[in-house]
């Protein structure tokens, strides 16, 4: 599996009564592989995943599959509360052509080092597509640990770590142990110039919604050492980053992919819409990037 580059965990486009949009993800699609993005990562966190009925969910997989076959990389997030309900989604993954999977730590149950690191080796013992590990805490509770990460790095298929913790100190860890035929991922988009300036060459980013094109020209630049053009690149997106990391991240990847001339709708519950001021505020930030 293709890992190098930039990778969009997709919005999931909804129609104005509340259905999925298989047409308008698959524009976006098309939109973000002519943008240069290296692959597509369905179901993720800014995909909504959470929100999706079981034929919803594999409505999505399905579209996302057919759209990005032959073309660019395609994984599928499993995240699941329990572990058997990951595997089955790893299945599902598999019999729809998927090239790997992302999977977390599951949300809620907050289990130990040790639960943790069975889980994931109970996924990858149970499939054989490649698995990128994905380290949110502030979304499931608890931390991979960078030991356990070590320890689990060795599992033949698991082949990589998103690194969302947000803590760069962490990151800078996990590149340091220089852990053989294993990459980390930047998954926090306000400090992935930092992991391109310490030999990272893989970026996770949900902000790739809203600049695919820039973003893949960032790590393109990084890989030749224009640290200048890295600088300007990541500048210019700066204030819009900023502004998703700082609250309504789903809300403004959706507002966002209007720069591609598709509408992606409204988010689900639990998720409440953007304040309309918030949502002019994020308009203008883009504006004013364009102009």
């Amino acid at each position: 599996m293709k890992l190098d580059g930039v990778l969009v965990p997709i919005v999931t486009p909804f129609t104005a009564d509340d259905r999925v949009d298989a047409a308008a993800l698959r524009q976006l699609v098309d939109r973000f592989v002519d943008a240069g993005v290296a692959g597509i990562v369905a179901c993720g966190t800014t995909g909504e995943y959470y929100a999706l009925s079981a034929d919803e969910r594999e409505l999505v997989l399905r579209t996302v599959a057919e759209a990005t076959r032959g073309r660019v990389t395609a994984v599928a997030g499993i995240n699941a509360l329990s572990t058997p309900q990951a595997i089955a989604y790893a299945e599902q993954a598999k019999a729809l052509g998927y090239d790997g999977l992302m999977l977390s730590t599951p949300p809620y149950s907050l289990p130990d080092q040790d639960g943790i690191a069975a889980h994931f080796r109970t996924v990858a013992a149970a499939t054989d597509l490649p698995i990128v590990m994905y380290d949110f805490p502030q979304r499931v509770g608890v931390q991979i640990e960078v030991d356990t990460v070590i320890a689990l790095a060795r599992v033949p298929n698991i082949v990589g770590i998103k690194e969302s913790s947000g803590s760069f100190n962490r990151a800078l860890a996990l590149i340091q142990a220089r852990i053989p035929d294993f990459q980390i991922v930047s998954g926090s988009d306000d400090m992935a110039a930092d992991f391109l300036f310490w030999g990272v060459r893989s970026w996770i980013s949900g902000g790739a919604n809203v600049f695919p094109a820039e973003q893949a020209a960032m790590v393109r630049a990084a890989a030749q050492g224009d640290w200048d053009e890295v600088r300007r690149l990541m500048s210019g997106m700066y204030p819009a980053i900023q502004s998703m990391e700082s609250g309504g991240y789903n809300q403004k990847a959706k507002l966002g992919c209007r720069r591609h001339g598709v509408q992606a709708g409204a988010v689900r519950l639990p998720l409440s819409p953007l304040a309309q001021q918030d949502a002019d505020a994020f308009a203008a930030l883009l504006d004013a990037y364009q102009a």
